[in-house]
């Protein structure tokens, strides 16, 4: 909400004033400032912008990051450094150990297009720590192929992304390990529905099933391999259809109890929604609507009812969502 975001951006204020007086802080309430809500083109609240060497084209948005911690990470990773430079294992060890998570780029040399890019992501990604090396030494210890960038959890590395020379995607980059600040499958609530759109991933499938039923176990174990090969480009939710809180989300995908267990992808800037053609909730079937869904061959799925036997017999024809635009396009 805005008056939390509020009092952490001024605990970011406080904090910063000794440590990097450089850097100012300031606050509009933008219902009252309309020339300046149009100039910078605010759509949602709220917005945090940074503005560099006071020029007010083109401001950086700072997305997604709601702590105090965060905004003095994320600030200062775009006025210094934005990685910890690596010489020994200690100095691994003392960092994938100090968080839950952090991310460590492994490389051949520290000038090349990949690091670049690695420095570019960690800007993004305040959320976890990241260094950076050249030593043989270090990535001999980790067994570690150079020009990778590999996250650990807890101190023990579960992704290990190789970076190719040459411009590396970097959004996707940011996507991929902003995902890890979730559960592979996370279960929608109200506290894990802001994570969730906080990750910057803009493809969301969503699980609807009831959590106590005797299938439950045997489908999830399914989702959940499936949420590991699409990691970073779908966004893999579960819904408990028997939580009567998760209403909203049931009529908004017109989800009724004969159709559970259902599968749904929506894309979040389309608002388009898709239904998974097979009734089977299997890693084949799963893996086969992703992948399908990606590649642009998945149809989309308007909620409609039955198109009427006798919808053509009158001079006023009878239209549902399925012959909408066969009749009217």
């Amino acid at each position: 909400s805005s008056q939390n975001l509020s009092e952490e951006f001024a605990e970011a204020a406080r904090q910063l004033k000794k440590e990097a007086p450089r850097i100012q802080f300031g606050k509009i309430d933008v219902t009252h400032q309309h020339e300046l809500r149009k100039e910078f083109n605010i759509q949602v609240f709220p917005t945090v912008k940074f503005f560099v060497n006071g020029s007010r084209d083109d401001p950086i948005d700072c997305k997604g990051v709601r702590k105090a911690s965060t905004i003095i990470t994320w600030l200062k990773r775009r006025t210094g450094p934005s990685t910890v430079l690596i010489n020994s294992t200690d100095q691994v060890e003392a960092i994938i150990k100090a968080d839950d998570l952090a991310v460590i780029g492994f490389f051949r040399e520290l000038h090349n297009d990949s690091v670049e890019v690695f420095c570019e992501t960690a800007r993004d990604v305040p959320e976890m720590p990241f260094g950076m090396t050249a030593s043989e030494d270090v990535c001999a210890n980790y067994s570690i192929q150079r020009n990778s960038l590999v996250v650990f959890k807890k101190g023990k590395p579960v992704h290990n992304e190789v970076l190719e020379d040459g411009r590396q995607n970097k959004l996707g980059l940011t996507r991929l390990i902003k995902t890890f600040t979730l559960d592979l499958v996370t279960e929608y609530n109200t506290e894990t529905s802001v994570k969730i759109f906080d990750v910057p991933v803009e493809n969301h499938i969503l699980l609807f099933t009831p959590t106590n039923s005797e299938m439950f176990s045997e489908i999830y174990d399914n989702y959940k391999s499936a949420a590991a090969e699409f990691r970073g480009k779908i966004l893999f939710v579960l819904v408990d259809t028997n939580e009567a809180r998760n209403g909203r989300i049931f009529e908004y995908f017109r989800i009724r109890d004969i159709d559970v267990p259902a599968v749904r992808i929506l894309n979040l800037t389309s608002n388009a929604k898709y239904k998974m053609p097979a009734d089977e909730v299997t890693k084949e079937n799963l893996k086969e609507f992703c992948q399908s869904y990606l590649n642009g061959k998945a149809k989309q799925h308007l909620s409609s009812e039955e198109i009427p036997q006798d919808w053509d017999k009158m001079p006023v024809k009878v239209l549902v969502g399925k012959n909408f635009n066969s009749i009217i396009f």
